[in-house]
């Protein structure tokens, strides 16, 4: 553990795998030295990491229950405690989708807690490179050319899962068990420091669960950023929201600015394969786009209850790419199953991700898309990898990064995950053929 010591500045756990990409991606471009690890590290895995700036834990969470999620936390909890960073983040999806029984964002934060001890439970709304913007308290979010109040959205207020029927983040918070959150709204940052320091102290007296944080724009962030960083140089202090909590922390440190060029992405090497287990319309515009691939179209309900029928597949998907062509495996929208049953979206995601073993372990492949939230997280828990470190950039909220694995056929192996929101038409298209 000494490695880390006196360097770390954040440890945060990502509620999902494509989320927590996302946040390697953007704690790697400001400079932070960081390595994502795919579950508990090991302290043998923390040495052979070195000191970092930036850790992050990728898991599910999001896809939990309360009882599921408290297994889970608990030892993140203290590991980060033990580790010291002055920063833990529980890394939310930007939308903030989740639910009182679901991916509950108030059980995640009365779990990790009392592993910081900070009075200060900062929750940042917003993420304005990805057109998520917290306004008086209320989040909006682009979807194509229109910006919409979350409820309002045309994806996220009818998510399969957790649809946001409410924007205003601390009425969403109150339902999950945060009763009390206050808020700080975007003019009180035209302030003095000492006066804006002074109505938090005014907030934090009441003793609220938690302190909403608006972000407006981008010019927003290095406020946000200060607040948080003073408060964790006193006491170790939890943090909430999506990778905007770095981006804020990146821009009071004025590292945010000093940004290389992205990398080039050169083009794959190989066959490539993207699992495509997202049924979000951003996704389906991606599948229609990506004219370069092989599709191989998947039930869903066959593939999560048909033991042949998944083996079958898995067979025809290795035959292409053994031949030398770029797969698109895409699972049909969720019907009933063999059964009668309709197909749970859980059982679903882990089909997938057997599947995606089972083709790797039959042909090497060099680079991989994975697309969809739960997809990418249970998918990637089928592999036999320990981390992942960041490569370049493809996309907003879209990483390709390296997997780190004990195994040759996988360390080293490209891969992105992306949420079903992520992403512009032809991001599968540029996954193949490289930005270089």
């Amino acid at each position: 553990m000494a490695a880390h010591e006196g360097t770390l500045k954040i440890a945060y756990y990502g509620d999902d795998f494509t989320g927590a990409t996302d946040t390697l991606a953007t704690a790697a471009r400001t400079g932070l030295r960081s390595l994502l690890f795919l579950g508990l590290p090991t302290d043998a895995q923390l040495a052979r990491a070195g000191p970092l700036d930036c850790l992050g834990i990728a898991g599910a969470a999001r896809a939990m229950g309360p009882e599921e999620m408290r297994t889970e936390l608990e030892p993140v909890g203290r590991l980060f405690a033990r580790l010291g960073a002055p920063v833990m983040h529980y890394k939310t999806c930007s939308t903030f989708d989740s639910a009182p029984e679901v991916g509950s964002i108030g059980a995640a934060l009365r779990i990790l807690q009392p592993h910081a001890g900070n009075p200060f439970v900062p929750i940042v709304g917003g993420q304005p490179n990805l057109r998520r913007y917290c306004v008086f308290g209320n989040l909006f979010a682009g979807a194509g050319v229109s910006m919409h109040r979350l409820d309002r959205h045309p994806t996220m207020s009818r998510h399969p899962i957790t649809p946001m029927h409410e924007a205003d983040l601390r009425r969403h918070l109150a339902a999950q068990g945060l009763a009390q959150v206050a808020g700080m709204d975007y003019p009180d940052y035209a302030q003095d420091a000492e006066a804006l320091d002074s109505q938090l102290a005014g907030l934090l007296a009441r003793k609220p669960d938690a302190v909403l944080l608006d972000v407006a724009h981008e010019g927003h962030l290095a406020t946000v950023g200060r607040l948080i960083w003073q408060h964790a140089q006193q006491q170790r202090l939890l943090a909430a929201g999506p990778s905007s909590v770095v981006q804020a922390l990146a821009a009071h440190w004025r590292q945010a600015g000093g940004e290389v060029g992205p990398p080039r992405i050169a083009a794959a090497t190989g066959p490539v394969l993207v699992l495509a287990g997202s049924l979000s319309p951003v996704t389906a515009r991606q599948v229609q786009g990506a004219s370069s691939y092989r599709q191989v179209v998947l039930d869903a309900a066959r593939l999560s209850g048909d033991a042949a029928y998944a083996r079958q597949m898995s067979e025809r998907i290795v035959s292409l790419l053994a031949q030398g062509r770029h797969v698109l495996a895409c699972t049909s929208a969720p019907g009933p199953a063999p059964n009668g049953a309709a197909v749970d979206g859980r059982a679903l995601a882990q089909a997938s991700g057997a599947l995606l073993a089972r083709v790797l372990r039959a042909v090497p492949l060099r680079r991989l898309g994975i697309a969809g939230g739960d997809t990418s997280s249970l998918a990637v828990q089928a592999l036999k990898a320990w981390g992942l470190s960041y490569a370049a950039q493809l996309a907003p909220g879209v990483a390709l990064c390296r997997l780190h694995s004990d195994e040759a056929t996988l360390d080293g192996l490209e891969i992105m995950l992306k949420g079903g929101q992520m992403g512009g038409e032809d991001l599968f298209e540029t996954l193949l053929h490289g930005t270089a």
